[in-house]
């Protein structure tokens, strides 16, 4: 029997653990609740505040404003885009080389300002598949003869213009053409 009374006396001793234990556990764990809710508030506060942020940056950027200046060119009536043999190249590869190219800005196109704009009247984009090279003819306005101002040769797979020189130094014919861009207004 004295076996029984040692294991009920261990058992009692460790069930009464002392007030202060218990205390500092409570008080542990309401912190840690409070660290967690005030830690996702923050999170949530600065989240929100990015958001908002970029939002309001997003009205003055460049691009938005660039956008605002396009809309005063009307295609169809200021200038006219052509794409032709879509199966020869994808055409949002295209689209991404003529902007990475400045090719598709239509303000600078149509500036005819000669010291700030780009002043053509036509632009001719044909594409190299053995090359996967993009040639590209630019005609300024008062152009005569289908005589471009010159010639450009952008490489799709290096996303750069390689040769920028006089169409004799360069051949297109015989290259398909998939895309043009023409100024209509005078």
């Amino acid at each position: 029997m004295p076996d029984l009374k040692e294991k009920e006396l261990v058992e009692k001793v460790v069930d009464e653990k002392p007030v202060k234990s218990r205390l500092g556990i409570l008080v542990l764990m309401i912190v840690g609740i409070l660290v967690v809710i005030f830690g996702s508030l923050i999170i949530y506060a600065m989240t929100t505040t990015h958001k908002t942020s970029q939002s309001s940056t997003g009205i003055s950027s460049p691009k938005v404003t660039k956008n605002v200046t396009t809309s005063k060119y009307v295609a169809g009536k200021d200038y006219k885009v052509t794409y032709s043999n879509q199966n020869v190249i994808d055409k949002s590869v295209l689209d991404k080389a003529l902007g990475e190219n400045g090719l598709n800005d239509v303000p600078d196109l149509m500036d005819s300002n000669k010291d700030t704009g780009a002043n053509m009247a036509k632009v001719e984009v044909y594409y190299n598949k053995d090359k996967n090279l993009l040639v590209e003819r630019l005609f300024e306005n008062g152009y005569k003869n289908d005589e471009e101002k010159t010639v450009a040769v952008y490489d799709l797979t290096k996303k750069e213009v390689v040769d920028l020189g006089i169409s004799n130094d360069i051949n297109y014919k015989g290259l398909p053409l998939v895309y043009k861009w023409e100024k209509l207004a005078k």
